[in-house]
């Protein structure tokens, strides 16, 4: 019987990142995916640390009400920070299952100051990257990383190491104490 994961988001990266990083981390188990699109709770794109973790852990907690009858429940949330007078962009993936949660942060790298620029004004990095770059819906694809890198590294690369991160309490349940009770 497959284990149920509900992905706070219908975006089809996030969708196979959380996908590879359960089948990777738990190669002895099958899996399902089902996606819901609930909101994040913060700005549409959050800044700093603490904005974008919030943003993930409030997507896997809507998640779990919307959809209660699964056994994980996975947000992912990209952010944006100012750092020297650069913008660095990352991600935060927030875990939840009946008895355990889990969190990491991706790896961050510097915006181009077109970008940047973009998003200090109020763009989502996602269609800041459409502009400077010429392409359309970047972010259900490659995303910024991906069209940094030239594909070296993608956003599905990006956000499965990160999911599999967080997955760490899950796959070593004895030495993390149960810290949730749902009612699922």
């Amino acid at each position: 019987m497959s284990k149920r994961i509900v992905i706070a988001s219908e975006n089809p990266v996030k969708k196979q990142a959380a996908l590879l990083a359960f089948q990777k981390m738990f190669p002895a188990a099958a899996f399902e995916i089902v996606s819901v699109n609930v909101p994040s709770g913060v700005s549409p794109q959050p800044y700093g640390d603490a904005e974008t973790l919030q943003g993930a852990a409030n997507r896997a907690q809507r998640a779990f009400e919307l959809r209660p009858d699964a056994d994980f429940w996975v947000g992912i949330e990209g952010g944006v920070q100012e750092v020297d007078g650069e913008l660095e962009a990352f991600a935060w993936i927030y875990v939840l299952s009946p008895t355990h949660s889990g969190k990491s942060r991706t790896g961050a790298f510097y915006l181009p100051p077109a970008v940047a620029r973009l998003v200090r004004a109020g763009h989502e990095l996602g269609e800041a990257d459409d502009i400077v770059f010429g392409l359309s819906n970047s972010k259900q694809e490659n995303g910024a990383i991906g069209i940094l890198t030239g594909n070296v590294v993608d956003r599905t690369a990006l956000y499965a190491q990160a999911v599999a991160l967080a997955l760490v309490p899950f796959r070593n349940p004895q030495l993390y104490p149960a810290e949730r009770e749902t009612s699922t």
